[in-house]
């Protein structure tokens, strides 16, 4: 009896360190210094706009999208992108969950916002959205500060507007089908150009 209930003691314990040995942040940075490099950073504050800053942005959602990515059992990955297709053919799951953990961790070096114009606008849909044309609130998901919701939605404060306004014009003509229940698609169907622009550099300000 003593025996059954040590063994049975023991298995939680075994699990969990299991789990942990799965994450390993040290093997994350030596791939995001031979991988992701020269699109994102070494730290994941990419160089340039047309590439997301991944410092600090939320472990569960990097892992999902590089996961993503990826395609399973022959079937088309759920985000289409032969760059980072091929850049993750190569990564084990514990490798996308060891990076993932890597980036969560550095700082991130915000964007700016550039044209002071388009600020009001983006404010209001962030803050309120659009009632006529059934757009909700930004901050409804993602928070008044853009920090985001843990697992559910992505941190966007400070990320560069262009990346965020191709995000939503992709999801917006369903080019980019990996969000849960059409959410990103259906809104993005009704915002504008203008109305993109306008909160895409709202966010990039954001803090």
């Amino acid at each position: 009896m003593a025996l059954a209930m040590l063994l049975a003691a023991s298995f939680p314990a075994l699990a969990s360190e299991q789990a942990k040995a799965q994450v390993d942040p040290a093997k994350g940075k030596e791939i995001a210094e031979s991988v992701c490099v020269g699109c994102h950073g070494a730290d994941g504050n990419s160089p340039t706009s047309a590439n997301p800053i991944l410092a600090g942005q939320m472990p569960e959602y990097l892992y999902k999208q590089l996961s993503n990515f990826s395609s399973v059992d022959g079937k088309p990955a759920l985000r289409n992108n032969a760059i980072m297709g091929g850049m993750v053919a190569a990564l084990s799951d514990e490798d996308m969950k060891s990076l993932s953990v890597y980036f969560a961790q550095q700082k991130m070096t915000p964007s700016v916002a550039k044209d002071e114009k388009l600020l009001a606008e983006g404010q209001a849909l962030w803050r309120k959205g659009d009632f006529d044309k059934g757009i909700p609130a930004c901050a409804g998901c993602h928070g008044p500060s853009g920090a985001g919701l843990p697992v559910q939605y992505p941190r966007l404060a400070g990320q560069y507007a262009e990346y965020t306004a191709s995000q939503l014009m992709g999801f917006r003509s369903h080019e980019r089908a990996n969000d849960s229940e059409k959410m990103m698609r259906v809104i993005a169907g009704k915002l504008s150009d203008p109305q993109i622009r306008a909160v895409s550099e709202y966010i990039a300000g954001l803090r």
